[in-house]
């Protein structure tokens, strides 16, 4: 197994992307930390993961507020002893164009989203550094590749694509790889709401993909899990798009010059 007797710490571990990397991790031998804003969703994950007969614990964090950060560094570090893979994936969307929030909501999108891989980050790399050895993995978004609307949630994913490059050159010496994954439209729990209203929501989405579906959270497990493993130990810096090729172009774009050309 690619993960036997290595610590993952995934933010946002509570639900979707979050819960499903976490599964997989804990699949491949790997100890989890589990941190969320809202306890109960991180120890649900904590008990699929005993439940399988893996070891987890689970931490109730805001990772926009940096003593929350520290407590859950030392809450991992005291319960294990070290952290090899830390997941930036916590993150949350409000508003769109920047006429429809206020200063407020702009901040909250820059601090879980951006701010938080900082913090995070800063409080976990001592000891990656120290050991010689690191993974951190960020988890953002097409949004910050492409201009897709939900203008402060883009803005900071971009932000953390370009953090992303930075301490993956700055780190890169110390043993440490820094790399994101940009994911698609991914079907969530976060979709339960607005499909509940738009039950064919789905269908309007799908014909932008050239892969011809919207994710699922394994779908970015998978990648999270090659690029955190030693199979990717000379890969450092990279966005990867992990987004049925909407990135690649526009296909409907180009369906529309197929039927003028016909």
């Amino acid at each position: 197994m690619r993960f036997n007797d290595q610590i993952v710490l995934i933010t946002g571990g509570g639900s979707g992307i979050g819960r499903e990397m976490a599964i997989r991790f804990a699949a491949e031998g790997a100890s989890l930390v589990i941190a969320d804003r809202y306890l109960d969703a991180a120890q649900g994950t904590v008990d699929l993961i005993e439940g399988a007969d893996g070891s987890a614990l689970a931490t109730q964090t805001d990772v926009s507020q940096a003593d929350q950060v520290e407590a859950m560094a030392k809450a991992a570090l005291d319960r294990f002893g070290k952290v090899d893979v830390l997941i930036n994936n916590a993150g949350l969307s409000v508003g769109d164009t920047i006429l429809d929030f206020d200063e407020a909501a702009w901040d909250l999108n820059v601090d879980v989203v951006l701010k938080a891989v900082y913090l995070c980050s800063r409080a976990l790399l001592p000891q990656m550094i120290e050991r010689g050895k690191g993974v951190i993995l960020n988890i953002g978004s097409v949004n910050g590749l492409m201009a897709i609307g939900e203008s402060a949630y883009s803005a900071a994913k971009a932000g953390m694509i370009s953090l992303t490059g930075n301490m993956a050159i700055h780190y890169g010496d110390k043993g440490v790889r820094v790399n994101c994954i940009a994911p698609g439209t991914i079907q969530t729990p976060i979709w339960s709401e607005r499909l509940k209203r738009e039950p064919h929501a789905m269908d309007h989405i799908r014909p932008w993909y050239p892969l011809g579906r919207v994710g699922l959270p394994e779908d970015v497990a998978k990648a999270a899990l090659f690029l955190c493993s030693d199979d990717a130990s000379w890969i450092t810096g990279v966005t990867l798009p992990v987004d049925g090729g909407l990135t690649a172009g526009s296909y409907r774009f180009n369906k529309a010059l197929q039927g003028i050309r016909e």
